[in-house]
């Protein structure tokens, strides 16, 4: 079975001259450098076509990736508690979901996972600014492990690039309907589609990038992509640490709503 490359050839494009972080799972590539002025942490999952376990080797998000990310990220933490400026952490996700398997199961695929999340997430809460770059797709709960806990959401613009619960054929099982009917609810139903586009007008997406060579970056590729981190660095900073911003779309009305409904009863 193909995997891809994409995170791994964005991680190497934009990590390039920065440290590597050693000591993590090989389906892990971690790495501190600079992003114009401003210090970084970049971190991707990849494929790794000899994990222990079988499942999490087409670049999906298992036990090893879960805790693994959890380690990379309170590093992070603990090595700046004491900095006036927190380094920013760039989750580069190309992630297809996350390990589906008994072993996953039995030895808590659920805690691992939630490990991850609640380290970005803590790391969010403690100045760190944390942005998002979805390069390939970000599925189910890969997608909540790595990535979806960022500030500021940034999509390259690209058929491959897709954001969903499930896989396509998985959601048909599991909804009795075919793939051809579920492409057809997803044209009238942005949370049913995967495209970048439905997924911009539930308001959870900063900024949208076209790109040349979306595989394979091309020098053009990453200075557009770098100033747009920066770009999104800053807004962080200026702005704070919340997830507020992810409410703007019209799409979002009911939830802002139902905020405001909550706040005027509690």
């Amino acid at each position: 079975m193909s995997h891809s490359q994409r995170g791994l050839n964005w991680f190497n494009a934009l990590s390039a001259g920065a440290r590597e972080v050693t000591g993590l799972p090989a389906s892990l590539k971690v790495a501190d450098g600079v992003l114009g002025e401003q210090p970084v942490r970049f971190l991707a999952v990849i494929a790794d076509i000899d994990n222990r376990f079988p499942r999490a080797r087409q670049g999906e998000v298992g036990l090893l990736e879960g805790w693994g990310l959890a380690k990379a990220v309170d590093e992070a933490i603990e090595q700046d508690r004491d900095r006036a400026e927190k380094r920013a952490l760039i989750a580069i996700v190309d992630v297809p979901s996350q390990a589906y398997g008994r072993r996953e199961e039995a030895l808590g695929i659920h805690q691992a996972l939630a490990g991850a999340v609640d380290s970005y997430a803590r790391a969010r809460l403690a100045g760190h600014p944390v942005i998002g770059l979805l390069v390939g797709k970000a599925m189910s709960g890969a997608f909540l492990a790595h990535g979806y806990q960022a500030n500021r959401l940034i999509a390259l613009r690209d058929p491959g690039v897709m954001v969903h619960a499930m896989g396509k054929a998985s959601a048909a099982r599991v909804t009795l309907r075919s793939v051809e009917d579920l492409e057809k609810l997803a044209a009238s139903i942005p949370p049913m589609a995967y495209d970048i586009d439905s997924y911009a007008s539930l308001g959870l997406l900063w900024e949208t990038l076209t790109v040349k060579q979306i595989e394979q970056p091309a020098a053009d590729d990453l200075v557009q992509v770098r100033n747009v981190l920066s770009s999104a660095i800053k807004d962080v900073q200026a702005r704070g640490v919340d997830l507020s911003s992810r409410l703007g779309a019209s799409n979002r009305a009911a939830s802002v709503n139902v905020r405001q409904l909550l706040r005027a009863q509690w």
